[in-house]
């Protein structure tokens, strides 16, 4: 009788101190999760369904610049001010079409009496209107003689899933910010649902060394969710930071996400900008050569060409502020409202 006497004692005794202990572990484990600050531990409960709403805001975006290219011989000696007096038509050799694209990712911030309005990159619009390649004579000043000139025919940014063949107008762009919103009117009530950003802007300038944050975009033109950790907090003094997390083409407009205070706390606070990496031209045989059957074993006498590479430095991801963004809404908010965007449900996000 002693004896289980004695060991229900202790089998007591291991499960108020187990139990003492999980709460003294919780407490130590995230003693935080109420000081008003954005989180730098891990969530410690599931977050899947509030990224999973979050994720239905986000778009896969695409822009498509279509382009007329004149192209003139080294003998015609064209110089820009053929190009200005409209005389090097008589100039070309060869017409040639093409076109540019890009995939980045946008945000709905705000859908309001059938008008859309979307956050981006600017970059990711951006195409110049002329495109002038030159040759490279020895003898004569860089930069004289003009090999080929483009001229920018038109320019499509659409979200494939929107109605009316989704496609969108630049509202307001700052190329230096690299910021654009862009918007559509729909002629009809779209039948779809079109689901916006309900979460607060939160405040860049806030984030701390080491702050957990989600990023969600398109990476590649897949929509996934990563995470990352910041660094180099407000290093502009308008609330930029880094973050470590992977980042690929087609995420610049990718949405970063911060919680204050646990979950489901979410608070934006910036949107992936630009990635560090290195760039260099390199020689290569024209691009149907693989179709061409080339023999890598023989030396190659045809024709080359320099192609431009980027090469991305994986973890080094670089974030444009919500302060920026503000700052930018902000100074575009007349502007918009001429157009019929109403823009109070916008700023009201902003704390």
């Amino acid at each position: 009788m002693k004896k289980s006497l004695l060991i229900l004692f202790f089998f007591l005794m291991t499960v108020l101190f187990s139990s003492g202990c999980a709460r003294k572990i919780y407490e130590i484990a995230y003693p935080t999760l109420n000081d008003g600050k954005y989180d730098s531990e891990f969530p410690y409960k599931s977050a899947s369904k509030e990224l999973e709403q979050i994720s239905e805001t986000v778009k896969k975006l695409t822009s498509i610049a279509y382009y007329k290219s004149y192209v003139f011989s080294r003998e015609s000696r064209v110089v820009m001010n053929d190009i200005v007096n409209d005389i090097y038509t008589r100039k070309v050799s060869e017409e040639i079409f093409y076109n540019s694209s890009v995939i980045g990712t946008a945000t709905v911030l705000s859908y309001t009496n059938k008008r859309v309005i979307l956050l981006t990159c600017a970059h990711v619009v951006d195409f110049p209107d002329t495109v002038i390649t030159y040759y490279d004579i020895p003898g004569e000043p860089k930069h004289r003689f003009i090999q080929s000139v483009s001229f920018k025919k038109r320019q499509s940014n659409y979200i494939a899933e929107f109605p009316e063949k989704g496609e969108l107008e630049i509202l307001a762009i700052d190329k230096a910010l690299d910021i654009v919103l862009l918007g559509k009117t729909f002629y009809q009530t779209p039948t779809m649902q079109i689901p916006v950003f309900s979460y607060p802007m939160g405040k860049s300038r806030e984030l701390d060394w080491g702050t957990f944050v989600y990023l969600v975009g398109y990476p590649k033109g897949y929509q996934m969710v990563t995470k990352g950790i910041v660094s180099q907090p407000n290093r502009d003094k308008n609330g930029s930071y880094i973050v470590d997390a992977l980042f690929n083409r087609g995420f610049s407009g990718g949405i970063v996400l911060a919680i204050k205070d646990g979950v489901p706390n979410f608070e934006l606070v910036g949107i992936a900008g630009s990635v560090s990496a290195d760039f260099e031209y390199y020689i290569t045989p024209p691009p149907d050569i693989g179709q061409m059957g080339y023999d890598p074993r023989l030396p190659y006498k045809g024709d080359v060409y320099i192609q431009f590479q980027k090469e991305i430095n994986y973890g080094i991801t670089f974030v444009i502020s919500t302060e920026e963004i503000l700052s930018f809404i902000k100074e575009n908010q007349s502007a918009l409202r001429d157009k019929g965007y109403d823009l109070g449900s916008l700023l009201a996000k902003f704390k």
